[in-house]
Parts: structure tokens; sequence; C-alpha cells
């Protein structure tokens, strides 16, 4: 696992059916326990430890399949602040193993990286034909959008945030057109490389 960088290890059982989890922390060996041992006997206690002895059991892990949403893998993982969910099909054979840093290279292609432009935050009212008049200043200056996120404004209740990406268009442009929208306030403008 430290020489290939892995932090997670499915363990399997014949036919790829998940048994458990290996993960680097249920590697590290309780510093009370190394305390009260001498070298010899930290020598013993290692090589007398399996696989079986440090996963985490299958009945304790949290699974999901690969046809459920990457939303849902980031929801579980941060309801359950764990670090992966192994990905089984309906036998229960590993497919696969989905992790944090899977889920933020995903929300990194959503926003539209690599690719250079601005991001550009808007606030809106949640009301009907809000998000159609940002999308008709865009249209109305032939931009094109790379990615489009909303959520709902934490400082604000009734209002969202529209997370927008630009490719090849100048800030001050983009200020003068959304400053004219009525009831929408532009937050935040950033180049993003």
């Amino acid at each position: 696992m430290a020489e290939n960088h892995i932090r997670h290890l499915p363990v399997t059982s014949d036919g790829k059916r998940l048994e458990g989890l290996v993960t680097r922390t249920r590697l590290s060996l309780k510093p009370d326990l190394l305390g009260s041992l001498n070298m010899w006997e930290i020598s013993r206690q290692l090589s007398n430890l399996t696989v079986k002895d440090v996963m985490v059991k299958k009945e304790d892990l949290f699974t999901i399949t690969a046809d459920r949403t990457i939303e849902r893998a980031a929801k579980m993982m941060a309801d359950h602040k764990i670090g992966c969910l192994p990905v089984i099909d309906a036998d229960g054979a590993v497919e696969g193993i989905i992790s944090e840093v899977d889920v933020l290279r995903s929300y990194q292609e959503l926003m539209g990286l690599p690719v250079e432009g601005l991001r550009v935050t808007v606030r809106m009212p949640n009301r009907k034909g809000e998000f159609a008049k940002l999308m008709k200043a865009m249209a109305d200056n032939g931009w094109g959008v790379m990615a489009i996120g909303t959520y709902p404004s934490h400082r604000r209740d009734g209002f969202y945030d529209v997370v927008l990406k630009i490719p090849e268009v100048p800030e001050s442009d983009v200020r003068a057109a959304f400053n004219q929208i009525a009831d929408q306030e532009v937050l935040d403008v950033r180049d993003v490389v």
C-alpha cells in the first residue's frame, strides 16, 4: 500500500466477493501496545498478524453499486465520515473502489478543470425565471459555458448562488453584462487555471 500510494485495499474471497477492507489506519499499531512490548515481542506480534486481523469486516462497511451517482457516493462518504466506498455488483463481487480523491476529481471535471476560464459566482433570488435571465445575458454576448453549479446561499434565505465557468471572456465584460441583471448580484469573478 505504501509503495503504490494506496490508502484502501478491498479484501475478497473466491469469486471476488467482498470480505473486508484494509485501510492505512487499520495497519497502525496502538502506541500503548508498542510501549509495553520489547523489540522481540513487537516482531512476534507483527509476524502473527493477518489481513483478517486488521481489515474492517464486510458487515461494518458501507458499499455502493456502479449504477449510483457520484453525488450519492459523496453524500454517503460525508454522512458516515469515511474515505472510500467499495463498489460491488448484485452478487457482492468487487467491481472497484471510489475514494475521496475520485470524488474531488469528479468535482474538478464538473467545474471545467483543467481548461482556463473565469469562474463567476452570481447570487439570485430563488424564483422562476432568474436563471433564464442569466442565460439570456450569456446568449446575448455569445458566450459559452464550461460548467454550471448551484447551491442555496448560506447567508441569505430565499436566494441561491450560481457558479459558472466561462472561457475566453474578459472579466470586465462579464461584470458589465451581469451587473445589468435586475435582482442579481455578482459575488466573485476570478481566473481559473
